[in-house]
C-alpha cells in the first residue's frame, strides 16, 4: 500500500510539472482581467435586479440592455486579459 501511495504521489507531481505555468506578470494580468470582469458582472447583476423591480417597461428594457452590454464587456475584458497574458508568456520564452 505504501508503494502505491508513493507511486501515486510521484505521478501527481509529474502531472503538475507538465502543466503550463504562467509567469508572475502574466498571472497578474490575467488576475486583474478576471477582477475587472467580475466587477462588470456584478454591476450587470445589479441592473438585472433593478429591471426586475421596476414597473416601467421602457426602463426595464433599458436596464436589461445595459446589463447585457456589461456582461459582453466583461467577457471581452477577460478574453483580452487572457490574450495579453499568453502574449507575455510567449515573449518570455
Amino acid at each position: 500500500m505504501k508503494t502505491i501511495s508513493i507511486a501515486f504521489a510521484a505521478a501527481s507531481l509529474m502531472a503538475l510539472g507538465a502543466c503550463d505555468t504562467q509567469s508572475n506578470e502574466a498571472a497578474a494580468v490575467e488576475n486583474a482581467g478576471e477582477n475587472a470582469a467580475e466587477a462588470l458582472e456584478n454591476q450587470a447583476d445589479m441592473y438585472d435586479a433593478m429591471a426586475e423591480n421596476t414597473s416601467n417597461e421602457v426602463a426595464e428594457d433599458e436596464l436589461e440592455r445595459a446589463a447585457n452590454n456589461l456582461n459582453e464587456r466583461a467577457e471581452n475584458v477577460e478574453d483580452a486579459a487572457e490574450d495579453r497574458a499568453d502574449a507575455i508568456d510567449s515573449n518570455a520564452s
